[in-house]
């Protein structure tokens, strides 16, 4: 959204694709998932991402054959840790994530790219974050008609 700062604290929703929606990270067996070497290294760098960048936290995630659905908390709060002395931004994050991902992912396969940026949604309400939880939660049974599986794309 333009102007708004997103080292604001709240939640975030974001998909991530990859480059040209090619299925990188594992194939549907019916309506589930099964991530393949490339998703597996996906999910570690995602849920790796909070031990880089204090203070998120990620809530609902799910790794599609070619996309990721999450949600990442940016917290105001320390608890009972010190105080970071940089706050990162939505960007950095998801910046850090591709770069850390990508890395590996290369080592197996030089071809990998991720799409240029990312989609967004500002979460503002109790309601929004449960219904794009229940969204990512049934993402695998909508894949048939999901824009991003390339091949409903080109039938349409």
């Amino acid at each position: 959204m333009k102007g708004f700062d997103y080292k604001t604290p709240g939640y975030y929703y974001i998909t991530i694709c990859t480059k040209d929606r090619k299925e990188w990270f594992g194939k549907m067996d019916g309506r589930k998932v099964v991530l393949n070497s490339f998703g597996t290294i996906v999910e570690k760098h995602w849920v790796d991402l909070p031990h880089h960048y204090v203070p998120i936290e990620l809530d609902e995630y799910i790794i599609m054959p070619n996309h990721l659905h999450g949600i990442i908390k940016i917290n105001v709060g320390n608890g009972l840790k010190p105080f970071p002395t940089h706050i990162y931004s939505l960007s950095e994050v998801i910046r850090g994530f591709k770069t850390f991902s990508s890395k590996e992912i290369r080592i197996l396969n030089q071809n990998f790219r991720w799409q240029k940026s990312f989609y967004d949604n500002i979460i503002r309400t109790e309601y929004s974050l449960q219904k794009i939880r229940e969204y990512i939660r049934w993402n695998p049974l909508k894949w048939d008609i999901d824009p991003e599986n390339k091949e409903v794309t080109v039938s349409r």
